[in-house]
């Protein structure tokens, strides 16, 4: 049962993702959520600790997308742990700094990995 909760969790922050719901993320994360991290390249380039930390970094985000998608394409659940492999796309509508230019398309793979506490998401690391 544990297995099928997380599953669906995790579906539902990624379809909140895929259309921009803010509220919606946020509506599946524990309140004491421990950490937001995106590793890029095994460095951390973003963390955040707490709800308010992630609000924030979730508005900045979706000022730099157009239009972003993540799709599961494997999930490995153990226990209260899932391990995603994700395909992202995003359209950029801004400029980055890594020279990359608005309307561009963005496509990485990578890994998600959640973890679940009393029944919301207590942990989400972003690796690529």
């Amino acid at each position: 049962m544990e297995n099928s909760n997380l599953k669906d969790l995790i579906e539902k922050y990624l379809s909140a993702y895929n259309t921009f719901n803010i509220d919606g993320m946020i509506g599946v994360l524990n309140e004491n959520i421990i950490h937001f991290r995106n590793i890029s390249k095994g460095e951390v380039n973003s963390e955040t600790k707490g709800i308010q930390e992630f609000r924030t970094l979730a508005e900045q985000s979706i000022q730099v997308f157009s239009k972003r998608r993540q799709v599961i394409k494997n999930i490995i659940l153990t226990g209260d742990k899932a391990e995603v492999d994700i395909d992202y796309e995003g359209i950029l509508s801004s400029d980055l700094p890594n020279g990359m230019k608005a309307g561009e398309t963005l496509k990485l793979q990578g890994k998600s990995i959640f973890q679940m506490k009393d029944k919301k998401l207590i942990l989400i690391e972003d690796h690529s």
